[in-house]
């Protein structure tokens, strides 16, 4: 690669900024995969501040779409990202198993929503009750980069 845009490429993160993104952002695209076939959707999140981010599947299809590919996906990707007015940008790429939380998880995931999760003015006046749509990826894998931060 040519040492002029090798700047371009950023740095790798430390395991505190990519805390730090996770927490931050909010937003990002869920990617997963069923029969071969790849599919990205944006989603708010929550994350616990460890290893699990939390999403909710709101206004399913009638094919249930996103549910469908979430419980074929052995794995998840999960990207989250940042870009400032002046060219600077960090990006976080997290990967793991994606599993339907139970109710009894619900007050976990619930936190981590409240914390950090993007909420729209639209849904704040709508509460998750009974069994709602929450799914949760296992982060096994993460990493970071960033240029002009």
């Amino acid at each position: 690669m040519d040492s002029e845009l090798r700047p371009l490429l950023g740095i790798e993160m430390e395991e505190s900024a990519i805390d730090d993104v996770l927490t931050d952002m909010g937003v990002g695209v869920l990617s997963m995969s069923a029969d071969g076939v790849p599919y990205g959707v944006p989603l708010s999140f929550g994350y616990d501040g460890d290893a699990r981010l939390y999403f909710v599947f709101l206004g399913a299809t009638a094919d249930l779409r996103k549910e469908t590919y979430a419980d074929q996906s052995d794995v998840a990707s999960f990207t989250t990202f940042a870009v400032d007015p002046d060219g600077s940008w960090r990006s976080v790429v997290v990967s793991g198993s994606l599993d339907r939380i139970s109710p009894g998880d619900w007050d976990a995931a619930r936190e981590a929503m409240l914390d950090n999760a993007y909420r729209s003015k639209l849904l704040a006046e709508r509460e998750l009750r009974e069994n709602p749509n929450v799914w949760v990826l296992d982060v096994a894998e993460r990493s970071g980069r960033a240029v002009g931060q």
